[in-house]
């Protein structure tokens, strides 16, 4: 409770003033080559607290590399590099077209562009394709299991990834075409193609995580150099030339640096003095004060499909009883936590998974003082009589947070509401670049942790079956996705249910996703905190300032005076 009241006051005055730049920019394309012209060149400065950990892009699921991926990576099909809500339209890229499906929506037929070059030189070809696809299961990536399963040929490469031959992909070169072949038809393949997970690498990339030695790719850009440590480097790819200024812009600056290490605090600092160009994290909020009334002309406000939250680990006590995780979210105040973020300008309180905006969201809140369609207050006598019955009071619970400030403030507060419920709770921060993978490995016995998750795309799939499914709980992997541990096979049969609803009748598959997101959240295997605004606070020398809903600030776009 402390924190909150430590950045009451300078967020009074933030609010108002940075209520008042939440805007999305736009460029007209007509004006691009003239711009191209009068701005292409010079180096793109960004920082964050630390890096996202390995580069692969089939294996790394963090937004922070995937906005990086977009400059350097491209799939069968990308997304629109457009401002606003169009930046969820699916565009070929690596494809000449998007095809119209046969077979029922069982076969999907590509044909390749050609003439696109990696940036080692070598050429595209549908070998690349294929080996990439396979590539997915050969590295176990983590949505190969969600998102590829239904791919002919997958489950063998999902029980024997190491000598995957995913059959239901083929190449035939003479046509230049690839051929995907589905077990079942699917309303969101083309939005898992789009991803970069399903990114076309070349065929003789390693059939294993590259940790730091970065993967030739197609885009504008590549990266020269990653070191977690230190920085990431990216310079124009030589062989790039634009094919689509929608799926894959050429880009304004020469060289992007992309620092790791900075607290947020000196990250705005070296902004401010022109040092830095952007940062990644969300600024402390004892500056945003500062930032809406000094700096307005550079501060950026973006609504996101996302939420923040803090996954219980199902399989550990005291978690592993329902009523302990159900007293936690009757227990939380999402206000406060809100204020830790920066207020109700940036941030509403969620209690639970699919967010506002997203296609299945109703809004409904059942832990809270008044249940109705939203969270009204914290219900502690609800939740310590809850503990009570559990047992459990007295048992240590450490939570897992990053070493942000952002993060370290809210599991603070959570600290605090455990306390006050009875546990003996402890924080643990721990660096951004190793947290995501930590938290999500059952071999580190974590308890609880803070985490968020930002859509892949807008389905109410990619929160719930992604978060939640059996398939994306694998016990003693990084990249185990589904934190809590925790697999309810009867609502896994109605999530698949509810995909295969959506090839034939969309909303009504929908409808069914809110019966599922309910269902999720009477087992409360985690605490949805709160729906966040993104803050984008640039330099002096930044301009041409797009956001993207996909995959937030284009840097593609960015051009440095």
């Amino acid at each position: 409770m402390s924190l909150t009241k430590r950045y009451a006051k300078p967020l009074l005055g933030a609010l108002t003033a940075l209520a008042a730049t939440a805007l999305f920019s736009t460029t007209a394309l007509a004006d691009r080559a003239a711009d191209m012209a009068a701005h292409r060149g010079g180096t793109l400065r960004l920082v964050t607290v630390a890096a996202e950990g390995t580069i692969d892009p089939h294996i790394n699921y963090t937004l922070k590399n995937w906005q990086i991926y977009q400059l350097a990576y491209d799939g069968l099909v990308n997304f629109s590099r457009v401002a606003g809500p169009g930046a969820f339209k699916l565009v070929p890229s690596l494809a000449e077209e998007i095809p119209t499906p046969t077979d029922g929506g069982k076969t999907w037929t590509f044909k390749i562009r050609k003439g696109v070059k990696f940036s080692n030189g070598k050429d595209l070809t549908p070998d690349d394709v294929v080996a990439s696809l396979r590539r997915i299961f050969k590295v176990s990536g983590p949505t190969a299991g969600t998102f590829y399963n239904g791919i002919v040929g997958a489950d063998a490469c999902l029980s024997a990834p190491a000598d995957c031959k995913l059959e239901g992909v083929t190449a035939d070169a003479a046509a230049g075409t690839v051929t995907i072949a589905l077990t079942a038809p699917d309303s969101e393949f083309l939005y898992k193609l789009a991803v970069p997970h399903a990114a076309i690498l070349p065929a003789d990339a390693p059939a294993k995580d590259v940790g730091t030695d970065p993967i030739p790719g197609t885009g504008a850009y590549m990266i020269q150099s990653y070191d977690p440590n230190q920085r990431m480097k990216l310079v124009r790819n030589p062989y790039f030339k634009e094919w689509s200024e929608a799926a894959q812009p050429d880009g304004f600056v020469d060289e992007i640096d992309y620092d790791f290490g900075l607290t947020e605090e000196a990250a705005i600092t070296a902004i401010q003095n022109g040092q830095a160009d952007w940062l990644f994290d969300p600024p402390p909020a004892d500056r945003l004060n500062e930032l809406g009334t000094t700096y307005a002309a550079q501060v950026h406000v973006n609504p996101l499909m996302a939420f923040w939250y803090a996954p219980m680990n199902t399989n550990l006590a005291p978690f592993n009883d329902a009523r302990v995780r159900q007293a936690v979210n009757y227990a939380i105040d999402r206000s406060a936590i809100v204020d830790l973020f920066g207020g109700p300008v940036l941030a509403q309180p969620v209690c639970q998974i699919l967010p506002p905006n997203m296609p299945g969201h109703e809004p409904v809140c059942q832990y809270t003082t008044d249940p109705g369609s939203e969270w009204s207050g914290p219900d502690m006598d609800k939740a310590k009589a809850l503990v009570e019955e559990s047992g459990t009071a007295g048992q240590e619970v450490t939570i897992v947070t990053e070493d942000t400030a952002v993060s370290k403030a809210i599991g603070t507060y959570l600290q605090t509401v455990l306390g006050d419920l009875g546990y003996k709770a402890a924080v643990k921060p721990i660096s951004s670049n190793i947290q995501f993978t930590y938290i999500q490995n059952t071999n580190n016995k974590v308890q609880m942790s803070i985490s968020q998750w930002y859509q892949d795309y807008p389905q109410p799939s990619n929160f719930l079956n992604i978060l939640l499914s059996c398939a994306s709980f694998t016990p003693g992997a990084d990249a185990s996705i589904n934190i809590s541990g925790y697999c309810n096979k009867d609502l896994d049969a109605r999530m698949k249910a509810a995909l295969e609803l959506a090839v034939t009748d969309p909303e009504a598959s929908y409808a069914e996703w809110t019966k599922i997101d309910q269902a999720f959240m009477d087992a409360a295997p985690m605490a949805p905190l709160f729906t966040p605004k993104r803050v984008d606070f640039v330099s002096s020398r930044v301009g041409n300032y797009m956001f993207s809903s996909q995959f937030y600030m284009i840097l593609a776009n960015v051009w440095v005076k």
